[in-house]
């Protein structure tokens, strides 16, 4: 032991908090960006195509099958400006990962081309099912 009393411990120590603080630097005001052209009907269907192609990459932490094809996914807008909006479910309420897991689908989302930003809702109307599941989960899950 040091020698030092309590009250001597909890004290910082000598020079401790001394050197100076940085001063804050706003950050430069930037414009916002001009509206991009509207997407046509043609690059809205390819967006959704590979959002639907990114959906199938991400898999349920608890079954090994991917969300789309596990019926997770009920409802997928790909809007004019390149925003999309995703409608999904869980397998249950009280999902272990229902707090972190639309970001993760998010993430993946934004990596697609043409997706501008995106959006997931966890949505519980209707209640997930196994009537949901594509038949290629079901075989993959030995369902049928």
């Amino acid at each position: 032991m040091t020698g030092k009393t309590f009250e001597e411990l909890k004290q910082p120590p000598e020079g401790f908090g001394d050197e100076p603080v940085p001063e804050q630097v706003d950050s430069p005001k930037t414009e916002p960006a001009e509206a991009a052209e509207p997407l046509t009907d043609e690059q809205k269907k390819l967006v959704e195509e590979g959002v639907i192609e990114a959906l199938k990459t991400v898999y349920d932490p608890e079954i090994p099958v991917n969300i789309y094809d596990l019926g997770l996914i009920y409802r997928v807008v790909v809007r004019d400006n390149g925003d999309v909006h995703v409608d999904m479910t869980l397998t249950a309420p009280g999902c272990p990962v229902a707090q972190t897991f639309p970001a993760m689908v998010e993430n993946e989302l934004a990596r697609v081309d043409g997706v501008r930003s995106a959006h997931v809702e966890v949505v519980w109307d209707p209640p997930w099912s196994q009537d949901m599941m594509s038949e290629a989960a079901r075989l993959q899950l030995n369902l049928i």
